[in-house]
């Protein structure tokens, strides 16, 4: 089988390497979409509109850039392994403080420091992860690394079954687990080989920003690039919960288990898709997956049985995140060496925050022209953006089998 195969021909650093990477984006994600099956509960605690407690969301995408810098500067000149171990801490602490918000500006605070945590970690255990795994499978190892983000949202969703057990603020409390992953980073995974060889004149002297200024046009595409991918996954994720408990009355344990469903679709599309890109290229594989996305909008927004909607979201996500399985690998092909631990983070959360709010437009845009009803909110935006991916994306060019084995 393909897959052992991969695993097989890595040593047990790599092995142990990728494992931590995988698990910190995994646990990462877990952490924001347990805010995303909250969303009603938090709206009726705190005595307001959906729209309002999407401003959290909002804020914690928005401030995803912060953490880009933040943190990947401390990647290039302390190193990725000690910074990727601060970061997964950081972002523990936030969320367990969210679970004892007494008031709504509190617990937008919390998710505002949740957002800086959370920008840190995707760059910082990307470059850790390319910089030791080798060029061989590079493809199948970015599709199932970005795919711990739907191994997160499948975590939530597997969580939120104790919904009516815990309540919200257990579903929080339970979002601090992930600060034990530090305990396997600290014990079992060595520093990227790359930085090590580099450490030197990077430790006496940083031109980070320097750097990404001279490759201004190459930044300013991964950002466009970027923001058209988060506004494919954010825009068919972040209110879909909300979209089956607001509109179908459906009980937590139903919008769990269909949230189950599309979730393994995810993670196959990401694994399937980020293969297949070894052999077709990273361009084609982003754009047949973005849009045979469209096809499936009725079947994903519009059905009214369980199965269906089941069915409907595996397809959905087993094409957006089959897209965005491409996207680790394309992202750090395509950036320059001596800034790898920031530019792809950095202009991944730059592309994030122009596309944060749009859970808000989608939440006010529902309440407002549609009288509360989701659904043809969510299917223009599948219609949208899934056409931008596929353009921006086939507009660019791209770096298939880079050798990434050095930062200078």
């Amino acid at each position: 089988m393909e897959f052992i195969g991969h695993f097989r021909r890595l040593t047990p650093v790599q092995r142990n390497t990728f494992i931590a990477c995988f698990l910190g984006w995994s646990l990462d994600a877990f952490d924001f979409f347990i805010l995303i099956f909250c969303v009603s509960a938090l709206a009726t605690q705190f005595q307001t509109k959906v729209s309002a407690i999407t401003e959290a969301i909002f804020l914690t995408l928005a401030m995803r850039p912060v953490g880009a810098v933040l943190f990947g500067l401390m990647a290039d000149k302390f190193g990725r392994r000690p910074t990727l171990m601060v970061d997964i801490i950081a972002y523990s602490v936030f969320e367990l403080a969210s679970a004892f918000a007494p008031s709504l500006k509190f617990f937008l605070i919390m998710r505002v420091f949740f957002g800086i945590a959370m920008g840190g970690e995707w760059g910082v255990g990307a470059a850790l992860a390319f910089e030791t795994l080798p060029a061989e499978g590079r493809g199948f190892f970015s599709g199932l690394l970005q795919e711990g983000y739907a191994v997160g949202y499948l975590m939530a969703a597997l969580a939120y079954k104790l919904f009516p057990i815990v309540g919200w603020r257990g579903m929080f409390i339970i979002g601090a687990l992930p600060a034990f992953l530090v305990i396997y980073i600290r014990s079992k995974v060595d520093e990227s080989p790359a930085w090590l060889q580099g450490r030197v004149p990077r430790a006496a002297e940083s031109h980070v920003g320097r750097d990404i200024l001279s490759h201004a046009g190459i930044f300013a595409f991964l950002v466009v690039l970027m923001f058209a991918f988060n506004s494919f996954s954010h825009g068919t994720q972040d209110l879909y919960p909300t979209f089956l408990q607001r509109n179908l009355q459906f009980a937590p344990a139903t919008v769990s288990s269909i949230a189950i469903v599309y979730n393994i679709g995810a993670l196959l599309g990401g694994i399937v898709f980020g293969t297949w890109s070894e052999k077709i290229g990273r361009r084609k594989a982003i754009v047949i997956a973005a849009l045979l996305a469209i096809p499936v909008i009725p079947l994903w927004a519009y059905s009214h049985t369980v199965p269906m909607l089941a069915l409907g979201g595996f397809l959905m996500q087993f094409m957006v995140q089959g897209a965005w399985g491409v996207i680790p690998a394309h992202l750090n092909e395509l950036s320059p060496p001596a800034v790898r631990g920031t530019l792809p983070g950095f202009a991944y959360q730059i592309g994030n925050f122009f596309s944060s709010r749009n859970s808000v437009i989608q939440a006010k845009l529902a309440e407002g022209r549609y009288g509360g009803n989701f659904p043809p909110v969510l299917a223009w935006t599948v219609l949208l953006v899934a056409s931008l991916v596929a353009v921006v994306t086939w507009s660019g060019r791209e770096r298939r089998g880079a050798d990434l084995s050095n930062t200078n």
